[in-house]
C-alpha cells in the first residue's frame, strides 16, 4: 500500500516539474478575459466552426447530460489543461481519445479553438457557481459500501490507493491539480475510468490505478463520487 502512495505521488510530482517550466512564458501571454470566454460558451463563433459550448455544457457549465461533465467552477487551470489534451500536438496524437482509441468528440471542437479561446472559456467556467440541484448524484444503493470502501481506503490486496488521497475525503478535489469529482455525473466519471484505464485517456497515475481495478470496483466508486458533497 506505501508503494502505491508512494508511486502516486512521485507520478503527481513530476507532471509538476513537467508543468512548471512552461509557466515562466505564461507572463508573455494575453492575460485570460472571462467575458470573452461567456461569449464564445454561450454563443460559440459560428464563422470559425466554433460550436456553442452550453449546448452539451449546460448553464454556467452545469451540465444536465449524464455523459457530459459538469465544468462550473473547475479551476481555470485545470480546465484549460483538458481542453489542450483533446488536441493533437504535431506527431503526437491527442491525450485524450474515446473508446478504442477514436478521435473524441471534443477533439473537433477544441481543435477550432485558440490557445487564447481556451485560456477565456477556463477562466469563464472557474468563476460559475457550482449549481448543486442539478448537479450528478449517486444512485447505486447496492454498491454505496463498495464506493465508499475503496474511495476512503482503496484496495490494498490489488495496491489501489484511497481516491480521497488525491480527490479529497469530500471529493473536493485539488486545485489546479487534481479535479472535483463530487457532483459530476455517475456515467460520465465510469466512462473516464474506463478510458484510464484503456489507454484511450493518457494519464500514468489514472490508468496504473485504473488498471487494477473491475468493472464492478469502477462502477462503484464512480457513483460514490457523484454523491460526495
Amino acid at each position: 500500500m506505501k508503494r502505491a502512495f508512494s508511486s502516486v505521488f512521485m507520478a503527481g510530482s513530476l507532471i509538476l516539474a513537467g508543468v512548471l517550466p512552461g509557466l515562466a512564458h505564461a507572463e508573455d501571454a494575453p492575460k485570460p478575459d472571462a467575458k470573452a470566454g461567456e461569449q464564445l460558451f454561450v454563443n460559440g463563433d459560428p464563422a470559425r466552426g466554433v460550436l456553442a459550448c452550453v449546448t452539451c455544457h449546460g448553464d454556467g457549465g452545469n451540465s444536465t447530460i449524464p455523459m457530459n461533465p459538469n465544468l462550473a467552477a473547475m479551476p481555470h487551470e485545470y480546465i484549460a489543461k483538458q481542453l489542450g489534451d483533446f488536441v493533437s500536438q504535431g506527431d503526437k496524437p491527442a491525450m485524450r481519445k474515446g473508446a478504442a482509441g477514436a478521435p473524441s468528440i471534443m477533439s473537433a471542437i477544441a481543435s477550432s479553438l485558440t490557445p487564447q479561446d481556451i485560456q477565456n472559456v477556463a477562466l469563464y467556467l472557474s468563476h460559475q457557481k457550482m449549481d448543486w440541484d442539478k448537479a450528478g448524484t449517486a444512485t447505486k444503493e447496492s454498491s454505496m459500501e463498495r464506493g465508499q470502501t475503496i474511495w476512503r481506503a482503496g484496495i490494498a490486496n490489488r495496491q489501489v490507493p484511497a481516491c480521497a488521497a488525491c480527490h479529497s475525503a469530500n471529493g473536493a478535489g485539488l486545485p489546479a491539480e487534481f479535479p472535483r469529482l463530487a457532483g459530476q455525473h455517475p456515467a460520465y466519471l465510469l466512462e473516464q475510468l474506463k478510458l484510464f484505464r484503456s489507454g484511450d485517456r493518457t494519464n500514468v497515475i489514472m490508468h496504473d490505478i485504473a488498471d487494477r481495478m473491475n468493472d464492478s470496483d469502477l462502477a462503484a466508486v464512480a457513483d460514490y463520487a457523484a454523491g460526495l458533497r
